[in-house]
């Protein structure tokens, strides 16, 4: 029989995405969760664009590549993933037998979202000679209608290990497929889907803040649109961008996606300045409001508490499964 707390705590979920519990203020949270993690042998992995406090707090930083390599050989017996809900699935797709959590089970994806499983089923079915390469940002259901799975770090690999002349289907995002087609000269029919944080970039904006820091080299992520990618200096997936930030000797660096992975290059390059380049409107649009659902707090909860958890149908998990050992097996092939 259900306890009361059980069932208080379902309906927090259900109705918030997390666990609505009250702490105690005086709580130290960065000594709590590093005790979590030891006692129920929890690892915690979080993507860049996490806030500070999570990054600091974190086992493995990075980005979808390379959580995706440390969720497949992780020992632990609990995932803890600060992340989106495509992230944690991915981990639950690699390690079926063990326990997936995420602080917030409604921090999903504008790109994700704008895919959705049975519209692209349809959109496949009328061109049965293509195979299907798909950004990781995507659900489970489209993983499962995929032949390989990519990473904007590995997406150029990905598709360059197919023939010249196989038709490809590049899901969902439309920016980084006219991105690959470009570097590979392929004409991959592009899905119509994009993020909405790289798709909020100002060029007007950022040409005048260029303008202002004659001396600063702009830095972009392949998800940006065309116009911003073609004035940009250098062009690279998160952790690209990075590593750019730490061996290029330039001081000053305007950063054209999202906010969080100024923390870590801030950490790598306490002596260079990082502007975060401007979106179209007033608002803080180049913070993805998904990935900032998780907080510290919400994170101390799900690893105390376990919850929510990442569970999903056996049947689509085999089948996602498929094209993200694929992409694993070229990546490991290639370095990566």
């Amino acid at each position: 029989m259900e306890t009361e707390m059980l069932i208080a705590a379902k309906k927090d979920i259900e109705e918030n995405g997390f666990l609505d519990v009250e702490l105690d203020p005086t709580l130290d949270l960065f000594t709590e969760i590093e005790r979590l993690k030891k006692e129920k042998n929890a690892i915690l992995l979080a993507h860049y664009y996490q806030e500070p406090d999570i990054q600091d707090v974190a086992d493995y930083i990075g980005d979808s590549l390379g959580l995706a390599q440390q969720a497949e050989k992780t020992n632990a017996d609990m995932i803890v993933f600060a992340g989106v809900h495509f992230m944690a699935e991915t981990a639950k797709i690699l390690n079926p037998t063990k326990k997936v959590v995420i602080p917030d089970l409604k921090a999903g994806c504008s790109l994700s979202d704008s895919c959705p499983p049975p519209l692209f089923k349809k959109f496949k079915e009328q061109h049965p000679d293509h195979v299907v390469v798909s950004y990781i940002n995507c659900s489970a259901g489209i993983k499962a209608l995929s032949d390989v799975i990519c990473t904007s770090s590995n997406a150029k690999i990905i598709v360059e290990s197919f023939q010249k002349d196989q038709p490809i289907i590049f899901a969902p995002d439309k920016n980084l497929g006219a991105y690959i087609n470009k570097a590979t000269g392929r004409n991959m029919l592009l899905w119509n889907g994009a993020c909405m944080v790289h798709e909020i970039f100002s060029l007007e904006k950022i040409t005048r803040l260029k303008v202002r820091h004659p001396n600063a080299k702009l830095i972009a992520h392949p998800e940006c649109e065309e116009p911003v990618l073609r004035v940009a200096d250098y062009i690279g997936s998160t952790t690209g961008l990075l590593k750019f930030t730490r061996s290029d000797s330039t001081q000053e660096y305007i950063v054209a996606t999202e906010t969080g992975i100024l923390h870590q290059m801030m950490k790598a390059n306490p002596d260079k300045t990082f502007i975060p380049a401007p979106p179209n409107n007033s608002c803080a649009c180049n913070d993805c409001p998904h990935m900032k659902r998780n907080t510290l707090e919400k994170l101390y909860l799900c690893m105390e508490y376990e919850t929510p958890e990442i569970t999903m149908d056996d049947k689509v998990r085999l089948a996602a499964k498929k094209p993200i050992d694929r992409m694993l097996e070229i990546s490991a092939k290639a370095g990566l």
